[in-house]
């Protein structure tokens, strides 16, 4: 309850993985969805990059999955990997598109956009 009514009271949960899982797809709700959510795994040597979403079988090969969380994970291997200029610049790209260009977002998003509309677009932004 603590956690929905005032995520900004955390800095870090620490979960084992079943509860991970419902507590990332609960705080993913609160911004949008589980399209808008990157994720991180970091161990002592090495870290892993990847939307906490799952493959989503009933949408696969429809074209409207949202690439949103993937690219924010991208930003975070950046960030991690010293790279402090690409995570800021990808993820002002998809913030500019995700305000200003409607008619690219996926539908989880309201909009009627595809996955390569939108992932098209934040690229443009990039550039």
């Amino acid at each position: 309850m603590r956690l929905v009514k005032d995520p900004s009271q955390f800095d870090v949960l620490l979960l084992e993985n079943l509860y991970g899982d419902i507590v990332s797809d609960l705080a993913a709700g609160l911004i949008g969805g589980l399209g808008l959510a990157p994720g991180a795994n970091y161990g002592i040597d090495c870290a892993v990059f990847e939307a906490i979403h799952g493959t989503a079988p009933d949408i696969a090969g429809k074209g409207i999955a949202n690439p949103i969380a993937v690219i924010l994970s991208s930003a975070m291997l950046c960030h991690y990997l010293g790279d402090v200029d690409a995570y800021f610049r990808i993820r002002k790209a998809v913030a500019a598109v995700t305000r200003r260009r409607k008619d690219v977002l996926t539908p989880d998003l309201g909009g009627s956009g595809s996955t390569n509309t939108l992932t098209d677009a934040i690229i443009g932004e990039l550039q």
